[in-house]
């Protein structure tokens, strides 16, 4: 199995009117978060398809992939990963995760991220029983997609029931001055009061005067409609809008 023969799949498929779309909704322009990133328009599901039939391609091939100069490329690469970990034993998992994190700087968009660290990195640390510092070296790093990575990791855990980490890392995520940081943690403590709310109120009386606008709204939108007052108010206590 070789790259180019993936990316002879991905190139019949190409849509120029949906990749048009994509740059847009991805924020290619200049100053924008996704600055510079091409696309050929290409839905999720299809490429999922294509992942699977190549799921066998070596890592090597693999790093051409998530190197690409396109989206599709890049994310047909990376879920190619996450069926290699299906029901995959402790030394695979770990030279996935391994190859994951050496490559980084190429998971450089949300849904990159959001597709893949849950399963690839919090998968791996949970499932066997791994030190989870690699984690907030992720939370403190000046690499945007890093930090989205070390919170969305979480997400293995939250759904084990387990939310130390996502607490903690939400916690050093505060101050974060990135939006998609913002929303990423958000939409972490939203799943955890999903399944604990206790937990996520307690997060919230904590936090919520200092947690940024768009945090505490994505945390909060499973409340009810007082309690998502409430919580408002304590954040901007003079009734400024929110």
């Amino acid at each position: 199995m070789k790259t180019s023969e993936v990316k002879r799949e991905l190139l019949k498929r190409a849509n120029p009117i949906k990749a048009k779309l994509l740059s847009g909704f991805f924020k290619t322009g200049k100053g924008e978060y996704g600055e510079g990133d091409k696309f050929l328009g290409i839905m999720v599901p299809v490429q999922r398809i294509i992942a699977k039939k190549f799921k066998d391609l070596p890592l090597n091939e693999v790093r051409k992939l998530i190197n690409d100069q396109y989206h599709e490329v890049r994310l047909t690469g990376l879920l190619i990963l996450i069926y290699k970990i299906k029901r995959a034993n402790e030394v695979t998992h770990k030279t996935v995760t391994d190859f994951y994190l050496s490559n980084t700087k190429q998971i450089n968009n949300w849904d990159l991220v959001d597709v893949t660290a849950r399963d690839i990195v919090g998968g791996y640390l949970y499932d066997f029983n791994k030190d989870r510092k690699i984690l907030y070296k992720l939370a403190r790093s000046k690499n945007l997609w890093e930090r989205r990575i070390a919170t969305i990791s979480t997400f293995y855990f939250i759904g084990k029931n387990d939310f130390s980490d996502s607490i903690r890392i939400a916690e050093i995520l505060l101050t974060d001055n990135h939006d998609l940081i913002h929303k990423a943690v958000g939409w972490m403590l939203r799943e955890m009061g999903k399944r604990d709310k206790k937990e996520l109120i307690k997060f919230l009386k904590k936090h919520a005067r200092e947690m940024p606008r768009t945090m505490l709204r994505y945390s909060i939108e499973r409340l009810n409609l007082r309690e998502k007052e409430k919580y408002m108010r304590i954040r901007n206590p003079q009734g400024r809008p929110a």
